[in-house]
């Protein structure tokens, strides 16, 4: 179901070095892709900085207010679509998932910075004055260069620079061990939500218990460990409900939901609306 969503997946540096990077001023991208307003997903990351202009943007249901100074990270596989009002301007950069595999002696390394959580609250945030000046720098280093190898070494120093914004960043071992917990457990909840919906089964995975997995949780990010896995399966009956293609019943199915009033009761439970409404409110 998933590969029928409209997905974008052009991605190079240029036109010898096919599936990697891209680097444009926002200006021109926009004015290339002028009818890109339609809600749609990637293939690849996509990097987007604000310097002008404002409107809306829409990560996955979740919509933002654009103001100048402002950085998007969307995963690949998130729905977006934004609505642009004024002269629009910025940087943006589309990297597919696998750009750093063969530069980096850890492909993980991408883990430790916060953008790349997958918590929506994290891939949006305002760049301080005080960095403005270095990160439109390292944006202009990415758009001159040709080198494949140069544009990873500058992609991943704008990402440290990105992550000096002010966060809580305990560097302890326990909060290290802590993080990578978590990630590993979103990992797993990214491979494993249509047949594993309980706490327990994955605490299973990460040989520890149901209880010290949903305190990790908790602590981390203020959600139960169920309300996280919950939340992965309606975001994903989101994404379907927005492609008419598909009956309320096919995605049911699809979603591994034993029956279409057992995912009707899930959605309204979890959205306060059944999926019809929803698909209505949002076509």
């Amino acid at each position: 179901m998933v590969a029928s969503i409209p997905i974008l997946d052009q991605c190079s540096l240029s036109r010898t070095q096919e599936n990697t990077i891209t680097v444009e001023a926002l200006s021109s991208y926009l004015s290339r892709n002028k009818n890109l307003v339609f809600p749609h997903r990637h293939s690849f990351y996509q990097l987007l900085l604000f310097t002008q202009g404002g409107g809306t943007h829409a990560i996955d249901f979740e919509t933002f207010d654009i103001v100048p100074w402002q950085i998007y990270m969307m995963l690949p596989g998130q729905i977006h679509r934004w609505d642009f009002e004024g002269d629009m301007d910025g940087f943006i950069v589309n990297f597919q998932p696998d750009f750093f595999h063969t530069f980096l002696l850890r492909p993980e390394y991408l883990h430790q910075f916060s953008f790349f959580s997958g918590l929506i609250k994290d891939q949006v945030f305002d760049i301080s004055p005080e960095l403005q000046n270095e990160v439109v720098r390292l944006f202009q280093e990415l758009l001159r260069t040709g080198d494949l190898d140069f544009a990873k070494i500058t992609l991943l120093y704008l990402f440290r620079t990105l992550e000096k914004r002010p966060v809580l960043q305990d560097k302890s071992e326990s909060a290290v061990y802590n993080h990578t917990l978590l990630r590993n457990f979103m990992s797993l909840i990214e491979s494993n939500y249509r047949t594993l919906r309980l706490p327990k089964d994955y605490a299973k995975l990460l040989f520890i218990t149901p209880n010290h997995l949903n305190a990790l949780v908790k602590e981390s990010i203020g959600l139960s460990a169920g309300e996280l896995i919950r939340n992965r399966v309606l975001l994903e009956a989101k994404r379907l409900l927005v492609i008419q293609d598909y009956s309320i019943s096919e995605i049911a199915y699809g979603l591994n939901f034993n029956d279409n009033s057992y995912f009707t009761k899930f959605f309204k439970k979890n959205e306060g609306i059944t999926p019809e409404e929803f698909r209505k409110k949002h076509i």
